[in-house]
């Protein structure tokens, strides 16, 4: 078995996925660095990886989640995107990564719902659904 094989399954195994954060940097990371592997243009692995981004984003409660999400995607994006020609078993198949990225492309994020990215890490912009001072929760009779 190859080293990015057996890093893989150690990433898999001994750090499980706790959050929705870590859910979609592992899922995004392994899909993104396999399209990159089966040679899809640069452009679409680029404008999917932004989604990812803002995915993991908005799923994170806090900067320090997002970052170690982020983390994880990286790493997941590395091990994925070199296979080892040896242990084709462990690879996955081109058709099927195109078409879970054709998926994966198709889905549209509405920045006002999760808040913009164009803020500096650390000063994200406030969610719409949070309820601060002076604002009433959906079904309070307002």
């Amino acid at each position: 078995m190859s080293a990015a094989a057996i890093t893989i399954a150690a990433l898999l195994v001994a750090s499980p996925s706790l959050t929705d954060a870590d859910r979609i940097a592992a899922n995004g990371g392994f899909l993104l660095g396999n399209a990159h592997r089966c040679g899809i243009e640069d452009s679409r692995v680029t404008h999917a990886g932004e989604l990812v981004r803002t995915l993991i984003s908005a799923a994170s409660p806090d900067d320090k989640a997002e970052e170690a999400a982020t983390g994880r995607f990286s790493a997941f994006f590395l091990l994925s995107a070199v296979a080892d020609p040896k242990i084709d078993k462990l690879v996955a198949s081109c058709k099927r990564i195109t078409a879970e990225l054709r998926r994966l492309e198709s889905h549209e994020v509405d920045q006002v719902l999760v808040g913009s990215n164009d803020a500096p890490p650390g000063k994200r912009a406030p969610r719409k659904d949070t309820v601060g001072p002076g604002s009433s929760k959906p079904g309070d009779g307002e």
